[in-house]
C-alpha cells in the first residue's frame, strides 16, 4: 500500500460562474480500520480562498500550519491577502524544497482572484502544479471521481447548482473506494458570501 492511500481521501474543487466548491470525505482511516469520522482535510486561508490536503494526514497538518504561517508573513509585509496564483506558486516552493523527503500530500488549492474570477489547481507531493478550468481532484478515491465530474460538469454553474453537482459527484465516488467516505464536507465560495455544508453519506 502507498503511503498516499494509509489514511485514505477524496478531494475535489469545481468552477461555476464567479464561484467555486471545494469538497472531502469526512474519514480518517489507518488502512481498513476507520479511526475518525469528522477529520478536517479542507482549510481556509482567507475568505476567498481555501486549501484542500488529500494524502497523509498527519503531513497535511503539518503543511498547513506552515502555510498559515507563510501567509501571515504575506499579510503584514505587502498589507493584502494572496492571490490564489500567487499562493499556488508558495504551496509548489515549500513542497519542491523538501522534494527529497516530501509531505506525502496533494493539495488542491480553490479560490477566487481579481474580478471574482475563479481559480483552481492541483500538484502532485512535490509541487507540480496541474491547472484547470472545470475541477480538479485528488486522494483515493480521485479515479471514480474524475468519471463522475467529468460525466456531471457543466461550465457557468450557479452556487446552487455548482454545490448539488460536487455533492453528488463525491458522495458517488467515495461509494466506489472503500479507504475514503463517512459523510462530506462542502465549502462554496462566492464573492459575497461562503457557505459550508457537511454531508451524510453511507456509514461502513
Amino acid at each position: 500500500m502507498s503511503i498516499f492511500e494509509y489514511n485514505g481521501s477524496a478531494t475535489v474543487a469545481m468552477v461555476g460562474k464567479n464561484c467555486i466548491a471545494i469538497g472531502s470525505d469526512r474519514r480518517l482511516g489507518v488502512q481498513l480500520q476507520t479511526i475518525a469520522t469528522d477529520f478536517q482535510r479542507i482549510f481556509q486561508i482567507h475568505d476567498r480562498l481555501f486549501i484542500g490536503l488529500s494524502g497523509l494526514g498527519s503531513d497535511a497538518q503539518t503543511l498547513y500550519q506552515r502555510l498559515v504561517f507563510r501567509h501571515k508573513l504575506y499579510q503584514l509585509r505587502e498589507e493584502r491577502d494572496m492571490k490564489p496564483e500567487t499562493f499556488a506558486n508558495l504551496v509548489s516552493a515549500i513542497l519542491y524544497e523538501k522534494r527529497f523527503g516530501p509531505y506525502f500530500c496533494q493539495p488542491v488549492i480553490a479560490g477566487l482572484g481579481d474580478d471574482n474570477k475563479p481559480f483552481i489547481c492541483t500538484m502532485d507531493s512535490i509541487g507540480a502544479k496541474e491547472l484547470a478550468k472545470d475541477f480538479v481532484v485528488a486522494g483515493t478515491a480521485s479515479e471514480s471521481l474524475y468519471g463522475a465530474c467529468e460525466s456531471m460538469y457543466k461550465p457557468d454553474m450557479e452556487p446552487e447548482e455548482l454545490f448539488e453537482t460536487v455533492s453528488q459527484a463525491l458522495q458517488a465516488s467515495v461509494d466506489r473506494d472503500c479507504l475514503s467516505g463517512w459523510g462530506g464536507h462542502v465549502y462554496i465560495v462566492t464573492p459575497t458570501e461562503i457557505k459550508e455544508h457537511i454531508l451524510k453519506g453511507r456509514m461502513d
